[in-house]
């Protein structure tokens, strides 16, 4: 916040630096985000990832901008998810050859040239016409593995042909278990090898960036929007051909650690739950044989607990154990802050808004760039720091709270 409340223009200033800032917000403030000459006109000219938020900003209505930058009640938890890596220091050791840096994984046994991984988002068409597909086709160009959302508008059988190779299934079940089932049928007939639950949205959060900015879309929204939940998936192609009878949420609200042994009797993929937070739910994932666990608070966008998915990492791979590889999300950035998380023990780090900002603003170029430039500061980094692979980042090499 600016240093003196009381002055309207320093608060103003404040506003319009502000990474959550919507056109809602803008409006409000009396200030137009789009007037400005200072925006990127392609992706080539990108120092940073945060470069495309502002041209995504100008390309896409407010509702929709709105609808990728919302957080929860009033986005603190976004900006928890930045702070928190502020808590975390690079401790950079000297006279080490780093000519040659290798940044490559493995996942279950598959190799990857990068530990960046693109996180399932819904909806993508709602920011570029090619939605999943020109994200398919950059995670192609790039060697990237990505994870498609149950709520993709698009049909997993496409992105994997514009991938070219099979991704990661993320599964809504819905409160009907034959619809869930149904989806996991259909991943794992396309080839996918993983299965990732997600298990931090049991209702419609409260996403009030998002209501407000629909009160300043003069669009005509009913064409795409309908009431109900039946309404809104039958548009989405995973649901095609589905009896959607008595389906009222994706996630019900009675959903328990049952669900797990009910998954694995349905398919041989690997099982990973997105959403684990705590020691003690990973302790629990992990005596239900789950085969791994994402740290992730939905970006922001499931409840308003205040804290960063970079300082709940460490107890959840304590609690997750040795043999459970554990991957995190929610506010990176920067490589830097992709180097953290590899040092306190994730095995890759899932980025969402900013290859998101890239497609809205560019389409698969600015998703290609975007994944670039966080390879470009992670290699960086690694250097600095006197990293050569990614095995080499451990704990030793950030200084930081001892207890979270």
């Amino acid at each position: 916040m600016p240093s003196n409340p009381g002055s309207r223009r320093d608060f103003l200033k404040w506003l319009a630096l502000s990474p959550v800032l919507t056109q809602a917000g803008a409006l409000v403030a009396g200030e137009d985000p789009a007037a400005s000459d200072s925006l990127i006109t392609s992706p080539e000219q990108a120092l940073d990832v945060l470069e495309f938020e502002p041209v995504a900003r100008q390309a896409l209505p407010p509702a929709h901008f709105a609808y990728l930058a919302t957080g929860v009640d009033d986005d603190a938890i976004i900006e928890a998810n930045r702070a928190g890596f502020a808590h975390w220091q690079i401790r950079s050791r000297r006279l080490i050859d780093v000519s040659h840096v290798e940044q490559s994984v493995q996942l279950f046994g598959t190799p990857w040239t990068s530990p960046i991984v693109i996180a399932p988002v819904s909806s993508q068409r709602a920011f570029h016409p090619e939605g999943e597909v020109a994200t398919a086709r950059a995670a192609r160009a790039r060697e990237h593995l990505q994870i498609l959302s149950t709520g993709s508008t698009t049909s997993i059988e496409e992105v994997t042909e514009a991938r070219g190779a099979p991704v990661w299934y993320q599964l809504y079940p819905t409160n009907n278990w034959a619809v869930g089932r149904s989806l996991i049928k259909r991943a794992e007939a396309a080839g996918s090898p993983v299965l990732v639950l997600t298990v931090d949205l049991h209702e419609n959060s409260n996403r009030e960036t998002l209501f407000r900015s629909r009160r300043v879309d003069t669009r005509d929204c009913e064409a795409c929007h309908q009431t109900g939940l039946i309404s809104s998936v039958q548009r989405k192609p995973m649901f095609d051909g589905l009896d959607l009878t008595g389906v009222t949420t994706l996630i019900a609200s009675d959903q328990t650690w049952d669900v797990i042994k009910r998954i694995r009797d349905a398919t041989s993929m690997k099982l990973v739950i997105k959403g684990i937070v705590t020691r003690e739910d990973a302790e629990l994932a992990a005596g239900h044989g789950v085969d791994g666990l994402i740290v992730s608070n939905h970006g922001g966008r499931s409840e308003n607990s205040n804290r960063a998915t970079i300082d709940c990492l460490a107890e959840v791979i304590e609690g997750a154990g040795p043999h459970i590889p554990v991957l995190v999300d929610s506010g990176f950035r920067r490589g830097t802050d992709i180097f953290k998380a590899l040092a306190l023990g994730a095995r890759a780090v899932c980025i969402g808004r900013p290859y998101l900002w890239g497609l809205a603003a560019f389409g698969q170029p600015g998703v290609e760039k975007v994944l670039e430039i966080l390879r470009r500061e992670l290699l960086t980094i690694m250097r600095q720091a006197g990293t050569t692979s990614i095995a080499a980042i451990t704990r030793s090499s950030v200084a930081g709270p001892t207890q979270n």
